[in-house]
């Protein structure tokens, strides 16, 4: 195509906006509307499987040591663990850190198990941590089986729990967010089929006086971009003010400490430029399955 060709076309496509602005306004508001939605369920969907991942990564495996193990048992055991292929990290804590840390972990009540300061009552550990967290169970199976292993545990209900939520959480998400991009397609096609609609005068004397279908289809093709580009401004807009916000206050929003959004840049702009894409296809897609029967004169 001659770029004085192309240059022609972007200009009828640009006219026909200004022309039929009633029916602009309509277009574009239905873009508008449902863009929201998808933009708003896209970050809601793309934060809690992040939020999701950051669960799941911490997970971890703690494999306590026969008391009555010596060190080069000890040690042998760590040898054990780290050959295990599922395994990416391996770290060893005495039993005076564990102590350490249920001390910590019970707060105000922990003071209490100060007294076994002298007298640890505790065993050394190993944590573990896998390469993908869905293999936790199994490895945690394998490290059961090491020698001078007394117990493992990885809080084994909630972390089954968790991975069965987090699944079921992404498919649903997943079909919730096909869904409404396909409900966006079907009612900005058909708002932009009934702008096509009023002008298929227009296309029928183009045809009969011998225009191809591509010198046709092309201006609806362009103003159906442009639909979709002006569609786009608002909900990116609304949605990264809404964003910047909610990042700057999620402490005080949310109670959660697990809570951990994506930083605003560069998840807001790489959200603003999926959705001006997913404007500008439905777009384009609206205007040429809305042109095509019109053609057939």
């Amino acid at each position: 195509m001659r770029l004085n060709t192309l240059k022609r076309h972007f200009r009828e496509g640009a006219k026909n906006i200004w022309r039929n602005s009633w029916m602009t306004i309509a277009s574009v508001g239905a873009v508008t509307t449902t863009l929201i939605l998808v933009g708003a369920f896209l970050a809601l969907m793309i934060n809690l499987n992040h939020i999701a991942d950051n669960l799941e990564e911490d997970v971890q495996i703690k494999a306590f040591i026969d008391l009555t193990a010596d060190e080069a048992e000890i040690e042998a055991v760590g040898e054990e663990l780290e050959r295990i292929p599922e395994v990416s990290l391996v770290q060893f804590s005495t039993k005076e850190e564990e102590l350490q840390s249920l001390i910590e972990s019970m707060g105000e009540e922990g003071s209490i198990w100060d007294l076994y300061e002298q007298d640890n009552p505790l065993s050394h550990a190993y944590v573990v941590k896998t390469t993908d967290p869905l293999d936790t169970a199994s490895v945690a199976t394998k490290i059961e089986a090491i020698d001078n292993v007394e117990k493992v545990n990885y809080g084994q209900e909630v972390v089954q729990n968790l991975f069965t939520f987090n699944s079921y959480a992404r498919n649903i998400g997943l079909a919730l967010i096909i869904g409404l991009v396909f409900t966006a397609i079907f009612l900005i096609s058909n708002t932009i089929k009934i702008t096509i609609m009023a002008r298929r005068k227009e296309i029928e004397i183009m045809k009969l006086v011998g225009a191809t279908n591509g010198f046709i289809r092309w201006p609806f093709f362009v103003e159906g971009l442009l639909l979709g580009v002006l569609g786009s401004i608002i909900p990116i807009a609304v949605i990264v003010s809404a964003y910047y916000y909610i990042t700057n206050n999620v402490d005080t929003l949310t109670q959660f400490e697990f809570v951990e959004l994506l930083e605003f840049n560069p998840f807001a702009w790489q959200l603003s430029l999926l959705i001006l894409a997913i404007g500008a296809g439905i777009g384009v897609w609206g205007s040429v399955m809305s042109v095509r029967k019109f053609l057939k004169v």
